[in-house]
């Protein structure tokens, strides 16, 4: 039955235009699949990871870090819809200061440290089919952010969603677009291969990538941090963060007992009885950023030798084919994680960031708290923190939850939070200009919508 579903799901994929070596990928996967893996990393089979180079420490003279700069991309990834906010375009595009989009500050970080260090230093997106037009058309109003030679973008695959009980590709003639998904961000190493992207930056003399996700403004190029990767001759390293109680469900690393390599381990790994390892941040002290640096040539050099197939663990996510829907049929996504290359590499290290590395929008709270006066845009494009500390935003899902409800609410700007601790919203509440907020702040309510009126101190 199994064997019929992989033939059927090969022919899907190919009549659809997908790449060979993507099909490969898919068919390795498959057989994990049917084999019984289930991608579960248990804590007895794994060492903590206590210990790693912190930046603080790293000394780099400013010839080094230029030289490695000038043989860096950046990659950006850029294929989320930013759904859970209620989007229907690229996240990226959402506005964030001043008006300026994600894409819009993206493009100023790049284009001052070009300025700033004499470098080229070209930004590509790997783009889903869904952002593709929306990102390019963006991209169009920042004349020169292309390097000559290298494309602006390269999409990532996609594959069949396959149906829990047989393994065959689902069907769903309500909208066959749910058909598909994409094989978790860990396609980048196969998706710049099969673009022919990987090939041309070797080409034009580029060693170096750094990639990121395009929602953490935090993650800009950093000479340093290129430099310092140059230096310590390793294949791959990703930037780590020390864990703090709100980080508890970010991936982290480990050293696998059977071999001594160093691991990523995500929620989605762990198995369920054992989360009070994972969520232990003294046990596992730091926590993945996403962040990534690799080099370009031993990445060829290793997929070659592995006939196009890393090899990264197979996360099996299960799902239904309508996620809107949890009576739609129940699929299986098989996805992998893109730091979990960190395996596949050996030599393979990693290192200690600052905070400000790390500033991803996952939800309005972070949009809330990005855009406002606890940070301040740089003219190097960075958000730097003009608080003692960041506050913590809480705002009531049920009406600030999706983008348009959040923006309605907050018509004049959000409120000033530099010098509160806390800031939590209960209820629908919509808030007039000025308002300031200190200390710990709650606005909370129980009868009808409300509004805070302009110069208001909570």
């Amino acid at each position: 039955m199994s064997e019929n579903g992989l033939n059927a799901a090969q022919k899907k994929m190919r009549d659809a235009g997908v790449a060979q070596q993507a099909i490969d990928v898919f068919s390795h996967y498959y057989r994990e699949l049917e084999n019984g893996a289930t991608g579960l990393i248990p804590e007895d089979t794994i060492e903590p990871l206590t210990q790693i180079d912190s930046l603080d420490s790293v000394s780099v003279s400013p010839e080094q870090a230029r030289d490695a700069l000038s043989k860096t991309v950046l990659i950006k990834l850029n294929g989320g819809l930013g759904t859970s906010m209620g989007m229907d375009k690229a996240k990226s595009l959402l506005p964030v200061r001043d008006g300026k989009t994600f894409l819009d500050l993206i493009v100023g970080q790049v284009k001052a440290a070009r300025v700033k260090y004499g470098v080229t230093l070209p930004l590509i997106f790997m783009n889903s089919f869904r952002t593709r037009c929306d990102t390019l058309e963006a991209l169009a109003a920042h004349p020169g952010i292309e390097v000559e030679g290298l494309p602006l973008d390269f999409l990532q695959n996609r594959e069949p969603k396959l149906r829990a009980d047989d393994l065959t590709p689902v069907t769903w003639e309500a909208d066959p677009e749910l058909e598909w998904c994409p094989p978790g961000h860990g396609d980048i190493y196969t998706a710049l291969v099969a673009s022919g992207v990987l090939d041309a930056l070797l080409e034009r003399g580029y060693r170096y990538a750094m990639t990121s996700n395009s929602d953490n403004l935090g993650a800009a190029p950093s000479a340093l941090i290129a430099g310092w990767f140059a230096a310590s001759g390793a294949p791959y390293a990703p930037e780590m963060c020390r864990r703090t109680p709100a980080d508890v469900k970010g991936g982290h690393l480990a050293v696998r007992k059977s071999d001594g390599r160093i691991i990523l381990r995500d929620t989605a790994q762990t198995p369920a009885e054992e989360m009070h390892y994972f969520t232990d941040q003294f046990r596992h002290p730091f926590f993945h950023t996403n962040n990534l640096w690799f080099d370009l040539q031993v990445l060829r050099d290793t997929l070659v030798q592995r006939d196009g197939i890393l090899g990264l663990p197979l996360i099996k996510n299960a799902k239904t084919v309508d996620p809107s829907d949890s009576s739609s049929t129940p699929v299986i996504q098989m996805e992998t994680a893109m730091g979990a290359a960190v395996e596949a590499f050996e030599g393979a290290t990693a290192i200690e960031v600052p905070r400000s590395r790390f500033l991803p929008v996952k939800t309005t709270n972070d949009l809330l708290l990005v855009r406002s006066d606890v940070y301040e845009l740089d003219e190097d494009g960075l958000l730097q923190m003009a608080a003692d500390q960041a506050c913590t935003v809480n705002l009531d899902t049920r009406y600030y939850k999706k983008i348009k409800d959040f923006e309605a609410r907050f018509p004049a700007g959000v409120p000033s939070i530099r010098h509160a601790r806390t800031f939590r919203v209960e209820g629908d509440w919509t808030f007039g200009r000025g308002v300031v907020a200190t200390a710990d702040a709650v606005v909370s309510q129980d009868g009808a919508p409300g509004t805070i009126a302009d110069g208001t101190q909570l």
